[in-house]
This record gives C-alpha cells, sequence and structure tokens, in this order.
C-alpha cells in the first residue's frame, strides 16, 4: 500500500505545533468542504485532510506515525513493521464499518477493527462536525430562525460511503458575530455502543450587505454629503439598522471624515457602533445655472487646492 505523508496533506512541517496544525486544517477546510468549495476534487481532499488531522492533533497517533515515517519511502510500496505500535493506546475513531471512508494506509494502522476486538463493546461519544452558514446581516441585528441544507458522508447498508443532504432549522440569536459558532447539540456523528451523538459547530459567516461593512459588532457605512453641509455645518437624516436618525454634520468636515454612532450597530454587551463616513458629493454642473454657479465661486473663493504640494 502507498504511504501516505500527512505533513504534506495539510503543507506543514514535520515539527509544527498543535495550534500550526489546526490552523492549517481550518484554513484547508475552509477551501474544500463540500458544502462551500467549487474544487472538483473538494470531497476526496476533504477525506484526505480530515484523515491527516485525525492523526497529526492525537498525540499518541502522531508519534506512532512519526516513528513509522522515519522509515518509510514515500514513493515505495509500504508495510508497517511488525510490532511497530507496541505501548500505543490509540483513541478509537471509527465505528465499525466506518473504516471505509479512510485509506487503506489510515485503516491498517489506526481503524481496523481486529486490532480493537477487546473493545467491540466499547461505548463511545459521536464526533463533532463543523460547516459554515452563511447568514444575511439582518439576521444577526434581529435574530431570526432559518432552514439550511448541509451535505456530508454518511455509510448506507453496504458500509459504503455516500454523500447525503440534510435540512436542519436553525435559530441564529440576535447578535452573533461574524466567526462565531452556533452549537446544534447532537446533529454531529452518531455515537458507538449507545454513546451520545457529537455536535455540529457552524461557523457563522455575513453575505456582502450593500450598506454596511462590518467589524466585529461595529458596523460602517457612507454618508453622502452637500459641499455646503459639509462646509456650513447641517442636520441631516441618515439610515441606521434601528430606523432613519437625525445626525449633525459639524461644520468644516472633509471627505472622509468618520461620525460615530454609539449602539448603533450589532446589538451585544455591549452593543457595537455604528461609524459615518462623509462622502462630499460635489453638484454635478450640467445646466448653465449650475456652470454659473461654479464660476460664481470660483471667483469669490479663491482656493487652491494643490497648495500643499508647492510648500
Amino acid at each position: 500500500m502507498e504511504f501516505k505523508d500527512y505533513y504534506q496533506t495539510l503543507d506543514l512541517k514535520p515539527d509544527a505545533s498543535d495550534d500550526e496544525i489546526k490552523r492549517a486544517y481550518r484554513k484547508l477546510a475552509r477551501k474544500y468542504h463540500p458544502d462551500v468549495s467549487k474544487e472538483s476534487d473538494a470531497e476526496a481532499r476533504m477525506r484526505d485532510i480530515n484523515e491527516a488531522y485525525d492523526v497529526l492533533r492525537d498525540a499518541e497517533k502522531r508519534q506512532a506515525y512519526d516513528k513509522l515515517a522515519s522509515g518509510a519511502s514515500p514513493n515505495g510500496e509500504f508495510q508497517p513493521p511488525p510490532g511497530w505500535d507496541e505501548g500505543f493506546e490509540f483513541r478509537h475513531t471509527a465505528t465499525p464499518g466506518e473504516e471505509a471512508q479512510f485509506s487503506e494506509f489510515f485503516s491498517s494502522l489506526f481503524g481496523g477493527r481486529q486490532r480493537h476486538s477487546a473493545h467491540q463493546n466499547f461505548r463511545a461519544r459521536g464526533e463533532d462536525h463543523h460547516a459554515i452558514i452563511e447568514i444575511d446581516l439582518e439576521d444577526a441585528l434581529k435574530g431570526a430562525t432559518r432552514d439550511i441544507s448541509l451535505r456530508a458522508v454518511h455509510l448506507d447498508d453496504q458500509h459504503q460511503p455516500q454523500m447525503q443532504t440534510r435540512t436542519l432549522s436553525v435559530r441564529i440569536p440576535a447578535g452573533v458575530r461574524e466567526g462565531q459558532y452556533i452549537r446544534l447539540s447532537g446533529q454531529g456523528m452518531p455515537g458507538h455502543g449507545g454513546g451520545e451523538n457529537g455536535d455540529l459547530y457552524l461557523e457563522v459567516r455575513f453575505k456582502p450587505h450593500p450598506r454596511y461593512a462590518v467589524d466585529g459588532r461595529d458596523l460602517t457605512m457612507t454618508l453622502p454629503v452637500a459641499p455646503w453641509e459639509a462646509a456650513l455645518g447641517a442636520s441631516v437624516n441618515a439610515p441606521t439598522p434601528g430606523g432613519t436618525v437625525e445626525v449633525t454634520i459639524p461644520a468644516g468636515s472633509n471627505n472622509g471624515r468618520k461620525l460615530r454612532l454609539r449602539g448603533r450597530g450589532i446589538p451585544g454587551n455591549p452593543a457595537g457602533d455604528l461609524y459615518l463616513i462623509l462622502e462630499v458629493i460635489l453638484p454635478p454642473a450640467d445646466t448653465d445655472a449650475a456652470r454659473a454657479a461654479y464660476q460664481k465661486m470660483q471667483q469669490d473663493l479663491p482656493f487652491n487646492p494643490r497648495r500643499h504640494l508647492e510648500e
């Protein structure tokens, strides 16, 4: 059988730390997870990634794997030497029949049922699953319940891996942040021997919003203002997630000035803020009256916006 280079699969060096292994797995999972990936080989790559992570995140498995790897030829036929696993007690990863989801290399080392014959009646909790859910910003502002569809590998009656789609109703709490996880208890892999099911963790991502940019709980929005409103000051109406509010534009404001509306962002304890970025919009000179107004301004207001470049 072929030797599997798990470090190469996760694009890691053999001395990678536990944190580096976790970061590499999360990065690749976001790229190849079948729920989000457009890669043609996403399902196969995700199985390889899961397998490599299962070994390298477990201290005992990794130690045993490193011992084997030191004497393996990556491009040649590989057979583990007799007694290679003496002194190791591996966490049982797959229930009977689930080894079909793993490579021959993995099953021969860590997943073979013959190696666990003494523990066939053990009770174990199911594995947790992770997925990504994209929501509208309005769902985070007000809370919502949404139906989502997820694809995952399950074993059929012949213990062959098959892709299946399931639909779940998910309650999205008001104030959820991007990157936060929503936990669905018992929606992971089934337990073994009567053990409880694992959990499903949904990583929240926001769909692009036409008006607001998101940073944690804070929101940012561009607010157009007229030149005289910026120069002389004014009170203008501005839309916010909670409704329209009256905003004071300070006199002498420049393009790009940032105004802060406390507590007008995503709900929380404390709530986020809403930042308004002023954008000075010039009236078009598309009529005789507009051109005359600009010419009068040119005459009455001697102004050189490039003066600082001449100093």
